[in-house]
């Protein structure tokens, strides 16, 4: 259960989706005032260095952030997501990547909060080592799908929460489910990112279709898909993002981002992206 390392797998392509629909949630909660949480429930080690034995494997930063880093046609969204890698690069060479918690440390206010939590040991303690002392954040060790509970509703009635667990096991889907449903008992009003990688597998393709009975309020889904099937019929070949309360803003900004970033990232002719959306 605790063989997944998120180093091996930084600034892929599946990053890059998820990491840039994460920056636009948070820049949205932060147009207000009012502060706002947010709940990581599988965070990581926070941050990656892609010169790593872990990361340099199999460089799948390679067909991800690194297809991006050199070009000047960025559409404004992708823009923003690149400069916030950028901040853990200054000397302008792509050499780090930051996972969710350190994109948003750099985006979270004075007022906001974040929670992160983790299982891997390893992990874990990288996770502490770096996000452990920063103000107004708190690391946990332990499972965030249960962890999640008691972080929610958060006081200030604002926040989002990143769900993205491994996926190791076919229990892990089911989990997912149940988790929002949970949460959104908890916290009716919240933003829920719900990750999901793009699998030959029934539990994969029924998971959009599972979480959209869990959102009675309205919710967006996005699907990039890049490449092919590996020649046993397996592999990642792409990843999804189902937001749950999303940004009235989000689904216009994905229509003018999907078809440009499908086409930059794409690894075969056969590359596509799906995004619908049902608002309330």
């Amino acid at each position: 259960m605790l063989a997944y390392r998120h180093a091996f797998h930084a600034g892929n392509h599946a990053d890059v989706l998820k990491h840039l629909v994460l920056v636009q949630v948070l820049r949205y909660l932060g147009e207000k005032d009012k502060p706002y949480w947010l709940i990581d429930t599988h965070a990581g080690a926070g941050a990656y260095k892609l010169q790593s034995r872990h990361a340099q494997r199999n460089a799948e930063f390679e067909n991800g952030i690194a297809r991006l880093w050199e070009r000047d046609d960025l559409p404004p969204a992708v823009a923003d997501y690149v400069e916030q890698v950028r901040l853990h690069n200054p000397g302008g060479t792509l050499k780090h990547y930051p996972g969710s918690p350190a994109l948003a440390l750099q985006l979270l206010r004075p007022q906001d909060r974040l929670r992160l939590w983790e299982l891997h040991p390893t992990d874990l303690k990288l996770l502490a080592q770096h996000f452990g002392t920063q103000p107004h954040t708190e690391v946990h060790h332990g499972d965030g799908f249960s962890g999640l509970k008691s972080q929610l509703p958060p006081p200030s009635r604002r926040g989002a929460v990143l769900i993205d667990p491994p996926y190791e096991m076919k229990a892990d889907y089911g989990l997912v489910v149940n988790t929002v449903r949970d949460a959104m008992k908890r916290f009716a009003e919240g933003v829920v990112m719900v990750w999901y990688p793009q699998l030959p597998r029934l539990e994969s393709q029924q998971l959009p279709q599972r979480l959209k009975g869990a959102a009675p309020k309205g919710w967006l889904h996005v699907r990039m898909t890049v490449q092919r099937p590996g020649v046993d019929g397996f592999g990642l070949v792409g990843s999804g993002l189902f937001v749950i309360n999303p940004p009235w803003v989000l689904h216009d900004t994905l229509q003018g981002v999907m078809p440009w970033l499908t086409q930059a990232l794409a690894q075969y002719d056969g590359a596509s992206y799906v995004l619908e959306q049902h608002a309330v």
